[in-house]
């Protein structure tokens, strides 16, 4: 899949005043070059692109790359990735050290591309790269889009589910397929989802010269394959009826399957407020139920990660289903009774106590966890976890709040309110005002 957005930076050999720069511009110093490179070929490089891969001695890329060089030109040898390519990167590089070394990549390398996983190797000091126009500014200038009004998101490896979390009305996704079945499941999903009004272009082979658009709703998609190099185009309609997901935490109950074990909606908001949730940021979502707040923290960022953590075998399984559904299939669920369950994860940002405050341990098991910085909320409804968080709150500080939410109902042929159990809820920063 050839992918990236804008291009960035063209990096080179350094240059001096009045000397002309070394014919082995492919390494300097130890350096990479890695080349992007589209459908168009050989004759899409510019020259700059062009020189480092006529020089190197070594040529490293995918097949269907390395059959876009012509021999004459390039004559390195070349060597194809194996299959899985991320393990092998160190190994093969080590090959050929000392030797000068062009890496091949589709399109921006630093685009969900190779970039990422060199520079996670070698360091990215080393690498020179010299992109090519990305699949999804070709798709942008084909269809007429702001690059910048346009969410972009890759299904190359990743679950089709996570598709989901970007759906609004009248969004426009650009979306790098993984394959030639990559429109078809994606037509599939959003029918199953309530998006089938969603208008779907397929724009194949972009800036070559087999490239082509084909056009359809998801309601209504006929193809089961398409050309294995591809974006799709996505127009975002919701069918009537289908229920309503906002970008911001509090998502309708009735979004989720639950069992009763449900942080409600208003409560819900309150508490990812007091998480605060950043790109980036690693939850421990301790008594998961649902899931509801692991979901809701993962959907605030792409970035953001969570670890569910419940002990009853169907709710876990339950919490699984519910974030494949909103969105966030990368949330981890342990079945595991907490603070047992803890020991091996990773360090927190933040931790919320949903369920299980009185268990001998979890509330300093959860604290030591935190690093200075780090967000701590628990919520409760009964007296006797509200007494162990008053006393948290005279040692540690924070807030301690009571949220308290009443809903009208029907009373008799009038209205009147029903007022759910009052949750209290204690939130903290660690190293902030310790009492």
């Amino acid at each position: 899949m050839y992918s990236g957005p804008r291009a960035g930076p063209e990096w080179g050999p350094p240059r001096t005043a009045g000397k002309r720069p070394s014919r082995k511009v492919a390494q300097v110093n130890g350096a990479i070059a890695v080349v992007g490179i589209g459908a168009d070929g050989w004759d899409g490089l510019p020259g700059s692109s062009r020189r480092v891969l006529r020089t190197a001695e070594v040529l490293i890329g995918a097949p269907r790359q390395l059959d876009l060089l012509p021999g004459g030109d390039c004559p390195g040898e070349r060597v194809a990735w194996p299959s899985p390519l991320r393990p092998a990167v160190p190994g093969l590089l080590a090959a050929h050290e000392g030797r000068t070394i062009a890496v091949l990549a589709s399109g921006d390398p630093s685009f969900y591309g190779i970039g990422r996983t060199l520079a996670e190797t070698v360091g990215a000091d080393r690498l020179r790269i010299h992109p090519h126009p990305s699949s999804v500014s070709y798709a942008a200038a084909r269809l007429g889009w702001p690059l910048e009004a346009v969410e972009t998101l890759s299904l190359v490896a990743r679950p089709l589910a996570a598709l989901s979390a970007a759906l609004h009305p009248g969004r426009r996704l650009l979306v790098l397929g993984e394959g030639p079945g990559t429109p078809a499941r994606v037509a599939a999903l959003l029918r199953e989802t309530g998006w089938g009004g969603t208008r779907i272009r397929v724009l194949e082979q972009l800036g070559g010269d087999r490239e082509q658009v084909l056009d359809g709703t998801a309601a209504d998609w006929p193809y089961e394959r398409t050309d294995a190099l591809h974006v799709l185009a996505l127009d975002c309609a919701r069918d009537p009826g289908t229920l309503r997901l906002g970008a911001v935490p509090g998502l309708p109950d009735e979004a989720y399957e639950h069992d009763g074990q449900l942080t409600k909606r208003y409560v819900r908001a309150a508490t990812l407020a007091a998480l605060a949730p950043a790109p980036g940021e690693l939850l421990w979502d301790i008594g998961g139920g649902s899931g509801s707040i692991g979901i809701e923290w993962m959907r605030a960022h792409r970035s953001c990660r969570a670890v569910a953590v419940e002990k009853s075998e169907e709710r876990a399984a339950r919490i699984t289903r519910n974030a494949d559904r909103l969105g966030v299939p990368a949330l981890r669920v342990v079945t595991a009774a907490a603070p047992q369950g803890l020991a091996a994860l990773p360090a927190p940002d933040a931790v919320f106590i949903g369920g299980g405050l009185t268990a001998p341990g979890l509330l300093d098991a959860c604290w030591d966890a935190l690093p200075t910085g780090g967000r701590l909320v628990a919520n409760t409804v009964t007296l006797e976890s509200e007494a162990l968080l008053a006393d948290r709150y005279r040692r540690h500080g924070g807030e301690l709040v009571r949220l308290a939410v009443a809903a009208a109902v029907p009373v008799g042929g009038f209205t009147g309110w029903r007022q759910a159990m009052p949750v209290t809820q204690w939130s903290v920063t660690k190293g902030s005002e310790e009492r």
